[in-house]
């Protein structure tokens, strides 16, 4: 165990957070959206920008004591809630569920410019592409989305019918 001291640790990555940093950095947006607060509303109360609370969810950086307080006072939940499911926290992690697909996603750069190009939409149109993008994810396989190639036996999509608004 002096050994480790003695060695100092390892040199910091900028380009790669923590492990520790980006587990509460979701943790953060995780809350939020299952607060039904978004980010905007969330920095304000913390007395931030969105663009510093965006930094910390995507663990750009990270979160100080205090601000970890005030976070967990805004979103009603305590600081430890934000280390839940930690590797290495003492806990029983394997009775934790793992963190939701969906919520990572809405938390991420993507989502939240997904969502917000979708509420500028009319509430007619925004229904008519979540029924397209329903539809398409039922003809999509999973897992080609994931590698982001179609197999050789998918069809190509020619034309896209237009929609009737």
């Amino acid at each position: 165990m002096l050994e480790r001291f003695q060695t100092g640790l390892a040199s910091k990555d900028q380009a790669n957070p923590h492990s520790a940093d980006r587990h509460v950095g979701r943790q953060i947006a995780t809350v939020r959206v299952q607060s039904d607060v978004s980010q905007a509303q969330l920095a304000r109360a913390i007395g931030i920008s969105f663009q510093q609370l965006q930094k910390y969810e995507n663990a750009r950086n990270r979160v100080s004591a205090s601000m970890l307080y005030e976070i967990g006072r805004a979103l009603d939940v305590p600081v430890s809630r934000f280390f839940d499911g930690l590797p290495g926290n003492g806990e029983a992690t394997a009775l934790l569920l793992p963190i939701d697909e969906r919520l990572e996603f809405i938390a991420s750069a993507e989502g939240r410019r997904v969502i917000e190009g979708l509420m500028r939409l009319p509430p007619r149109v925004r229904n008519r592409m979540s029924s397209l993008i329903s539809a398409l994810g039922e003809e999509i396989d999973p897992e080609q989305c994931r590698s982001g190639h179609r197999s050789v036996n998918s069809p190509v999509i020619a034309t896209t019918p237009a929609l009737s608004l």
